[in-house]
């Protein structure tokens, strides 16, 4: 029987580059199938084999894990660096975008909320 083991859906290009190479290092016959020519489907990995699908699940899930540190000490580091920040950051580099971005929140909530209220 065959089990799906992760979707490819907004996974990054490295990152199912990493995965592949996993999956040979340790080797696990895997299989892919690519997305569709619509966009309907974004393809994954898959395996055959119940006790290989565990052992693959078992090396992804601590793959995805390191990835995770790797990835939260990136942007510490970006953080730190001041390349990233959060919402002041923003409005400092780019005020009339923040803004505007802002003012389109406030006014589709209360275009969702003003049938609520006159009620």
């Amino acid at each position: 029987m065959t089990n799906h083991l992760m979707n490819l859906r907004h996974v990054p290009d490295d990152e199912a580059d990493e995965i592949r190479e996993l999956f040979e290092t340790h080797n696990v016959s895997y299989y892919e199938t690519p997305p569709s020519r619509w966009g309907i489907s974004m393809g994954g990995f898959w395996v055959h084999d119940n006790e290989e699908a565990q052992r693959a699940r078992e090396l992804l899930q601590t793959y995805q894990q390191e990835r995770l540190q790797r990835q939260r000490d990136a942007y510490e580091e970006d953080l730190a660096a001041g390349r990233v920040g959060g919402f002041w950051h923003r409005l400092r580099r780019k005020p009339v975008t923040t803004l505007a971005a802002c003012l389109a929140i406030v006014v589709i909530l209360a275009l969702t909320i003003a049938p609520f209220v006159t009620l």
